[in-house]
């Protein structure tokens, strides 16, 4: 199975990050986590961006807040997929972050998810990953039947307590 990159513009964005990695592991999806700035380690994230797929990564993930340019530089610099994970804070609580992960020019694409959305950011990795992996698409669609089936025993639970 091909790995997935979890990168953070600064070691402040390990929490936000975390869920991704929790996710990643319930799946046993292999991943590596890293630290790389656009601005202040632009040649180290190059490189990583550069030779990721000959590396065995499938995906890469990046999360930053502010300017966020982090996940652009990654998709300036690799094929592979990009998903973005703006982080909020900032005097713009995040929007300026999602702007600039989710505006970036024709041909440069990275997939973005909500502010601090580092849970689907890890999904959307295995379902690309899922594209090619039968066995990972199956845990993923066990995973939607089981949170179908929260959902209904939570509606059940509401009702048995609204007729009494």
């Amino acid at each position: 199975m091909k790995k997935v990159a979890v990168i953070m513009g600064s070691d402040s964005d390990w929490p936000i990050v975390k869920p991704a990695r929790d996710c990643l592991d319930a799946l046993e999806i292999p991943y590596e986590a890293h630290i790389f700035s656009a601005h202040r380690t632009p040649e180290e994230a190059a490189r990583f961006a550069r030779n990721a797929r000959d590396n065995g990564f499938g995906v890469l993930i990046c999360a930053a807040g502010m300017a966020a340019h982090l996940a652009g530089a990654f998709a300036a610099n690799t094929t592979l997929p990009v998903i973005g994970i703006p982080v909020k804070g900032g005097a713009l609580d995040g929007l300026d972050a999602l702007l600039a992960t989710a505006q970036m020019p024709g041909g440069i694409p990275v997939a973005t998810v909500a502010l601090n959305g580092a849970k689907n950011a890890a999904v959307l990795a295995a379902e690309i990953l899922a594209v090619t992996d039968e066995a990972l698409a199956a845990k993923l669609e066990a995973d939607r039947v089981r949170a179908r089936q929260d959902i209904a025993r939570k509606e059940a639970a509401l009702q048995a307590s609204l007729s009494r």
